[in-house]
């Protein structure tokens, strides 16, 4: 297997820190054929669908691409912003505030940019950037607080299979996992509390994350055991007892068992048993997108409502939140430990300057 082609250096040459945050992905519009696009990439991830490579290969094409392709198209038009796509949006902001306030924290030569599992802009062009911008330390930092191997074990193959025709590999640090990191719950805590504060308390609070198939828990993996010890954080840290608040799992998709409880049906039996108003809040999306906006804040609500219920309130994803900017700049911090800080162009002039100030000050004291 050929090595790719490296690009030009010059010896002498200032070599940079990154971070990547890296999201899951989006269609780059809201059409059948850009949907279909993605969801192709999407669902071929072996760690997403742990089905025989063949047979999965026709049921994907056969059946899912040509019929979820235009209902999926439908969904996302439903929460298309003027500026894209909402998680596309948010985790762009995320990126550029996360270098701004790493920048004020010291970290001036710290380079954040953002890239997407499947879709624009992939792992392959960011990281290929990177090198062409001479970064030689990068810090891998998912958007998914808990780990599972559907998701950050699958950034990992991607990255693996990007340098394995590398030359001149980059030191790496992956950032596993930070659902139970002190500065996430603080941000969900503060995310909560000012929604609270607006528009008042429910009477049960539902934290609803990602499924995966119950299989994958009996394998091995830990996400299920990652989203409880979260949610059982943030409740301890709003005060709450087990009574007032439920873990629920959204997004099932195909006819096996998943993660249970579902929170469709779970938000119809609270409404039915006369819980007259809910406050959703999904901890394991940092940023708002299809299955926080179209699929908890319309399918869901509608049927809370058509249970019964009477109110039903959606709390915004932490998204650019101060908080959760803080949070991500404390996360960040940890894994750039020890790595040398790189001065800017501007930083390095000024520092030259403040020598040779020094040095000519030094002198007309001798004199």
């Amino acid at each position: 297997m050929p090595f790719r082609k490296e690009p030009p250096f010059t010896h002498g040459t200032v070599t940079g820190n990154a971070i990547v945050l890296v999201n899951l992905g989006t269609p780059d519009e809201p059409t059948r054929k850009a949907v279909r696009r993605y969801l192709k990439q999407f669902l071929a991830d072996p760690r997403v669908v742990e089905i025989p490579a063949m047979v999965w290969w026709f049921i994907l094409h056969l059946f899912i691409l040509p019929f979820r392709s235009g209902k999926s198209a439908a969904k996302y038009r439903s929460i298309w912003t003027r500026d894209g796509s909402p998680l596309k949006v948010h985790t762009e902001k995320q990126a550029a505030l996360l270098g701004k306030m790493l920048a004020e924290r010291g970290h001036e030569g710290v380079k954040v940019v953002m890239a997407m599992r499947y879709g624009s802009p992939s792992l392959p062009e960011v990281l290929d950037q990177l090198k062409e911008e001479h970064c030689q330390r990068i810090v891998v930092l998912p958007a998914y607080p808990q780990y599972s191997g559907t998701t950050t074990a699958s950034v990992w193959d991607a990255i693996y299979a990007h340098y394995a025709r590398v030359r001149n590999i980059p030191e790496l640090r992956l950032v596993r996992h930070y659902h139970d990191h002190e500065s996430y719950i603080e941000a969900l805590r503060e995310r909560v509390e000012t929604y609270w504060d607006t528009h008042g308390r429910g009477d049960k609070l539902v934290m609803s994350f990602h499924g995966i198939p119950k299989r994958t828990l009996m394998l091995g993996d830990p996400y299920f055991c990652e989203c409880q010890k979260s949610a059982r954080l943030l409740a301890a840290s709003l005060g709450m007892g087990a009574d007032e608040y439920i873990v629920t799992f959204q997004s099932r998709f195909g006819k096996a068992e998943w993660l249970q409880p579902y929170t469709a049906p779970t938000v119809q039996e609270l409404a039915q048993q006369g819980v007259g108003r809910i406050d959703v809040i999904c901890p394991g999306f940092t940023s708002d997108c299809l299955e926080t906006l179209e699929e908890i804040n319309m399918e869901v609500r509608h049927d809370f409502e058509a249970a019964g219920g009477k109110e039903f309130h959606y709390i915004p994803c932490l998204n650019d939140s101060p908080a959760w900017i803080t949070g991500l700049a404390e996360i960040a911090e940890q894994h750039l430990i020890g790595w040398p800080t790189i001065l800017t162009p501007a930083q390095r002039a000024a520092q030259k300057r403040d020598a040779q100030v020094g040095a000519q000050h030094a002198a007309q004291l001798g004199a």
